[in-house]
């Protein structure tokens, strides 16, 4: 490097870390959902002035009004942060030419095929693209296949002439958003952070440490992608073993929930998963598919990737099939019955019904012909093929229900008084533990 540009890259680093660790970086985040908004609340709970992107007008003006429209963020602190000027959000991607770091937090949703939906990455990239300039740090934090940041985005921040390392920093770090959790979130789960350069990964670290309590540098960007993928297809591969296992006791007439907790009681050794109607969420039912496809392109089968898809994907008709043959003891057909379900989140005590069990088993459920109502506290109305069903009372369902199925276990609710009015009741969750009663079906 001719000692000029030497000269020129330390001053950058020196310039952007000064910023950064004096709290005078001006933060970026692109993408305010489930992500994105809690890490700008923290980059603003932390002094710095943050501005959010997001292309969803409503979203931006719920949160200039400080109303928080994401379960884990209240509408107390957003506005505080608001009224105070430390956080705002615009849909212009002008405003980047103002900034000093980026965080790119946006969907990556798989196509019907199962392939990587790139389209949100790229969309945000060429507006960044745009108003790139020497001194800032852009990471990625979308979940996706390894080398995505240094094969996709590398290239299109790089037609702006800038050097990477040297005039701006590129970094990927992923996301670990547990929405509802109340112990972790975004500010007490450890980071993992790992640059293109050396002295990426160092700026991206320094950025992160400045408002999250752990921040764990790696060695490279396809390192800290590879992360994600591993923590979310070792839950979905053990899933889909735990699942099966609970199609095998089915037919043997044996408790699955008995067999998993007498083999957590091993000291050592054993992790307890548990079955359920399906995955659900954003990231255990989608990710792992993006290793899979990566490892296709350098002809290598994922076989425990794709096998535990295929049985986690058989769980809804299962449930529909536990359905069926449960009113049939009763002398009903499901042509006709009408069927209440109880809660429709993809897991208990949130309101996000992305990729939900729930809705793949109220389709089946229509198809043959039955009736459906729902109840769930978090969610006021799903669409099911364009139309919407709203939520309804429970206890008067349940009195009117032919069979009720439990799908997700909210903490709220009082399944003991639900297994009282309801005349058959399918429980995918175990929620009625403990309790005996002919009107209980179990997975």
């Amino acid at each position: 490097m001719p000692q000029t540009a030497a000269v020129q890259t330390a001053s950058w680093i020196e310039t952007l870390s000064s910023k950064v660790s004096n709290r005078t970086a001006r933060v970026g985040i692109v993408g305010l959902g489930y992500v994105g908004l809690p890490l700008a609340v923290e980059f603003a709970k932390a002094g710095f002035s943050v501005t959010g992107i997001d292309l969803v007008d409503s979203k931006v003006a719920r949160i200039n009004c400080g109303d928080s429209y994401v379960q884990d963020i209240s509408s107390e602190d957003l506005c505080a942060l608001v009224e105070t000027g430390k956080l705002c959000a615009t849909s212009d991607f002008s405003v980047i030419a103002d900034l000093d770091t980026i965080n790119i937090c946006v969907p990556t949703p798989l196509r019907k095929t199962k392939d990587p939906d790139m389209s949100y990455i790229v969309s945000a990239c060429q507006e960044i693209s745009k108003y790139l300039h020497p001194g800032m740090l852009v990471i990625l934090e979308s979940t996706t296949y390894p080398g995505t940041t240094e094969e996709l985005v590398l290239p299109m921040l790089s037609e702006s002439g800038l050097q990477v390392g040297q005039d701006f920093f590129l970094c990927f770090s992923p996301e670990r958003v547990d929405p509802g959790n109340p112990k972790y979130q975004t500010r007490n789960i450890p980071k993992v952070v790992g640059g293109v350069t050396s002295a990426c990964t160092e700026m991206g670290a320094l950025f992160y440490s400045q408002a999250l309590q752990n921040v764990v540098p790696v060695s490279s960007t396809q390192v800290a992608e590879m992360v994600k993928l591993l923590e979310n297809t070792f839950r979905m591969i053990n899933i889909g073993l735990v699942n099966e296992l609970a199609m095998m006791c089915d037919r043997m007439g044996i408790n699955i929930w008995e067999v998993i907790d007498a083999a957590a009681t091993k000291p050592f050794g054993f992790m307890p998963f548990y079955p359920g109607p399906g995955l659900g969420g954003h990231c255990i039912p989608i990710d792992p598919f993006y290793l899979s496809w990566k490892t296709r392109q350098a002809g290598i089968e994922a076989r425990f990737i794709e096998l535990a898809g295929y049985v986690n994907g058989q769980m809804p008709h299962f449930i529909v099939e536990k359905v069926q043959n449960a009113l049939n003891d009763c002398g009903k057909a499901v042509k006709g019955s009408r069927i209440h379900i109880l809660g429709v989140a993809y897991k208990r005590d949130i309101e996000d019904v992305r990729e939900s069990p729930a809705l793949d088993i109220i389709h089946l459920l229509k198809r043959r012909g039955a009736e459906i109502t729902f109840s769930d506290p978090y969610v006021r109305s799903i669409c099911i093929e364009g139309d919407e069903l709203f939520r309804v009372d429970l206890h008067s369902a349940l009195r009117d229900a032919d069979c009720a199925v439990i799908i997700t276990d909210h903490s709220g609710v009082n399944y003991r008084a639900a297994l009282r009015e309801a005349r058959l009741i399918v429980d995918t969750r175990n929620a009625l533990r403990g309790i005996a009663s002919e009107k209980i079906v179990r997975l």
